[in-house]
């Protein structure tokens, strides 16, 4: 039996799975509930497994594979479908590394810009509090918070819309608005206008952290070279939060608040001109349709159509399919589960230090705004880092891959070990910091504690992303927008409760606790490296992926054997046969 066979296999009919949820008994309330709950999964196995196959129809067509002899081929009689040809300058697998490298350099800007805006009243809020009568505690967490419940609702529709529209447009028009809203942070006249314009930016800001891995995705297909790349883009991710209380530190309390955020509009502006101008589309089946639109307005009379044109693209295919994605992995992929929990932890830490700094540095240290800013710097210091320690696993991965050790065959083991050790060091951090932070002990050694806080952080994104990005694939924009929406709607509701736990808990009980909860969900990964290949083998997304893969993989190796009489026009042309 070949791999593709075996992993159909594990694919239950969807006919088996109505038929064993029919004959449940319908009496009593907990065996409707497990009909229900039954019932529900078949569905969504049934909307997944349809999604994963639909996709790859179009990557075989896209390929220049001739499909098989399945009942689901959508394209149409007579008509030509337009692929990609062996080295193919188009295919952006075949760009240049100088090409791909400027791509990658305007992600990292980019997300820079949007990632500073989150955290960046940090430590202008009291000047904004003072001028508008703020006085509540709660109130004042809300400039960040606002911002990330953009953060949570953008990429549920930026990140799929990504899958369906193309990549370049969506960035475009994304960070325009992201800049306009900014602008109106700078001019806001109140408190609650305040707030409106930091939750459209959140909003319209979240559009890279979803849109990125999808195109590192589109350009690099080799998995260690794309997961580098990944690498750099995470430490831009850090790089922007720690970057925002040096600004707004010192912005505040010499030029004024509003300064903050005029610094914050030149730095979008100039980072909207290298996107305008030099970032190309990446996503494959919308470059394939642009070749087909541009070979039918000069001839009229040729039938040639894109594959990804041929899709089904009704309100309702979209709604089903596409929007529901990443809500579709994130309640049934426990994959994609377990990492937003883990994810969503880490990254609500890391915006409730934002709170937790000032009460350190400024309200037991009495250091001013921007000096309190500066000591974020270690923990960039710690994410440069592990970015060190990424290559040097990198490196010895590759050795061991060379010579042909069985584990490196583990997808798990690929990425998941950096997860594994940054876990436990973030813990450590946390309690590093909680109990070194007194008023007999100089304000550096609890500073220091973001050495390790970075290292933590930064391994365990690299390495639990770059898993979900090698897991789903084609599918990697919907898996980090689930992601990314979990996390941020923790880091919404947690930093809220960031002065009440510090004035009931003390530095260092409050700490203790959320290393605590770190140190307990440090063992994912783990758990990961233990039973990944089974959470993966019950996974429908993954499991259909990998079948569709290794068919695709099985028939472009028969094409390339006959490839040759099948084409036409060099070889631009798959002939279309029948629909069965």
């Amino acid at each position: 039996m070949s791999d593709s066979d075996s992993v159909k296999g594990q694919l239950q009919p969807l006919q088996e799975i109505s038929t064993r949820i029919s004959q449940h008994s319908s009496h009593g309330a907990p065996v409707r509930k497990e009909k229900t709950l039954g019932q529900f999964s078949a569905i969504v196995r049934i909307i997944s497994t349809e999604d994963a196959e639909s996709r790859y129809r179009t990557e075989e067509a896209d390929n220049g594979i001739q499909a098989g002899n399945d009942s689901n081929r959508h394209f149409v009689h007579d008509k030509k479908i337009v692929s990609w040809e062996p080295d193919d300058k188009e295919n952006p697998y075949n760009w240049s590394n100088t090409r791909k490298a400027m791509i990658t350099i305007i992600a990292m800007l980019t997300v820079i810009n949007t990632t500073m805006g989150s955290s960046l009243p940090s430590m202008a809020v009291p000047f904004m509090a003072r001028e508008w009568g703020v006085t509540s505690d709660i109130q004042m967490v809300l400039p960040i918070s606002t911002f990330l419940i953009g953060y949570v609702l953008g990429p549920l529709l930026w990140g799929p819309l990504s899958e369906h529209i193309g990549r370049r447009d969506l960035t475009v028009v994304a960070l325009f608005l992201f800049v306009l809203w900014t602008l109106g942070c700078a001019l806001s006249p109140n408190w609650p206008a305040f707030l409106i314009f930091r939750f459209l930016c959140g909003a319209f800001g979240s559009a890279p952290i979803a849109v990125v891995s999808g195109q590192l995705a589109d350009i690099y297909e080799d998995t260690m070279i794309r997961g580098r790349a990944l690498s750099y883009f995470m430490v831009a991710t850090v790089c922007g939060p720690l970057l925002a209380p040096i600004i707004s530190g010192f912005c505040s309390t010499t030029i004024g608040w509003r300064w903050t955020f005029w610094v914050a509009l030149i730095y979008g502006s100039s980072t909207l001109f290298p996107v305008l101008f030099f970032l190309p589309e990446t996503y494959a089946p919308v470059l394939l349709t642009r070749r087909a639109q541009k070979l039918r307005k000069a001839d009229p009379t040729v039938r040639v159509y894109a594959a990804f044109e041929l899709e089904e693209k009704e309100l309702k295919q979209v709604v089903t399919k596409v929007l529901t994605r990443p809500i579709r992995m994130i309640s049934t992929e426990s994959i994609v589960t377990a990492t937003c929990i883990y994810l969503a932890l880490v990254y609500a830490i890391f915006y409730i230090s934002f709170g937790a700094f000032p009460i350190i540095f400024q309200g037991l240290y009495g250091l001013s705004p921007g000096v309190a800013g500066l000591l974020f710097l270690p923990i960039f210091g710690g994410s440069t880092i592990a970015l060190g320690i990424f290559f040097a696993w990198d490196y010895y991965l590759q050795r061991c891959q060379e010579q042909n050790r069985p584990w490196t065959k583990k997808e798990e083991y690929r990425r998941i070990p950096l997860a594994a050790i940054g876990g436990p060091i973030f813990a450590i951090s946390l309690f590093w910091l909680g109990f070194s932070a007194k008023a007999d002990v100089p304000y550096v050694v609890p500073s220091l504690a973001g050495i390790g806080f970075g290292i933590g952080y930064q391994l365990t994104f690299i390495g639990m992303l770059n898993y979900l990005t090698d897991a789903y694939e084609i599918f990697a924009a919907s898996a980090n927008a689930a992601a990314s929406s979990a996390r941020s709607l923790l880091a919404v509701v947690l930093p809220l409760a960031t002065a009440p736990m510090f004035q009931r808990l003390g530095i260092s009980g409050a700490l203790s606790l959320l290393g605590g909860l770190s140190l307990l969900l440090c063992t994912i990964p783990f758990i990961f490296l233990w039973k990944g290949e089974r959470l993966r083998a019950g996974s429908a997304f993954c499991i259909a992926l990998k079948a569709s893969k290794l068919e695709m993989q099985r028939r472009a190796e028969q094409e390339m054997e006959k490839r040759g009489g099948n084409t036409i026009s060099g070889g631009v042309f798959q002939e279309e046969k029948e629909v069965a």
